[in-house]
């Protein structure tokens, strides 16, 4: 692909994608991974992705940072980290095409479990430590875990910008410990640095973008705008692997 079409493909798509996951939390990465490993290549998608995401969610911490709600977030990045550095060091030995299926059909078990009230989440220091655990793991494997700290975000009942600038934070602490790790094993050069940066450049606009839009959305129609996304990243996932 042409070097400039790809530099105009990429900085749509990050705007979309941070747009998208500004307003629902989450579905960023999901959308961009297939992206990159198309113009970029499969072995250093996810280390972009990881890069672009960083600075996509420290926008999303900035913009929303007078309503995080601090102690859940502690307690979700003492899980996340560590988990989130030994998926990284998993990354290349790992099927990700089953583990990601799998994901995609928890998390609509999920939602439908919630939707029917079948599921009585009660938020906790010890559920929000065990969801950190998962999530970091998991997003080590396969670039993104998104959607799954996202449903343990959902379950606190916070306004949509302090549930966006919340579950960011724990975003950036998995992203920079990843980043290290990714550094470290799969030597990423000034190249993937450059777009990582190009990319988040365009995600600050979409994020911005994003927030204005939930800003404005009811709580209750919130929760269902992001039940709804969730099936759809759910199916994606399960379909595309």
């Amino acid at each position: 692909m042409d070097t400039l079409w790809t530099y105009i493909v990429l900085f749509a798509g990050s705007f979309l994608a941070a747009a998208i996951s500004g307003a629902a939390g989450f579905g960023g990465a999901l959308l961009l991974l297939p992206l990159l490993s198309k113009t970029i290549g499969t072995t250093m998608a996810v280390p972009i992705l990881t890069i672009a995401q960083l600075i996509g969610n420290l926008s999303r911490v900035f913009f929303g940072f007078k309503q995080i709600k601090w102690k859940p977030v502690y307690m979700f990045i003492i899980g996340a980290v560590p988990m989130s550095v030994l998926g990284a060091f998993s990354f290349v030995k790992v099927p990700k095409e089953i583990i990601t299926r799998g994901i995609g059909f928890a998390i609509i078990v999920f939602v439908a479990l919630k939707y029917f009230k079948v599921l009585k989440f009660e938020p906790s220091d010890r559920t929000m430590l065990i969801g950190g655990a998962v999530t970091g793991l998991i997003s080590g494997l396969v670039g993104s875990a998104g959607p799954i700290g996202a449903a343990f975000f959902l379950s606190l009942n916070l306004s949509p910008v302090s549930y966006i600038a919340s579950e960011a934070v724990t975003a950036v602490a998995m992203h920079i410990s990843k980043t290290v790790i990714y550094q470290r094993y799969l030597g990423i050069g000034l190249y993937v640095l450059e777009i990582g940066l190009f990319m988040g450049i365009a995600m600050i606009a979409g994020t911005w973008a994003g927030k204005k839009v939930i800003e404005k959305m009811p709580k209750e129609k919130f929760v269902k705008f992001v039940g709804i996304l969730l099936t759809l990243i759910g199916l994606q996932m399960m379909i595309w692997g």
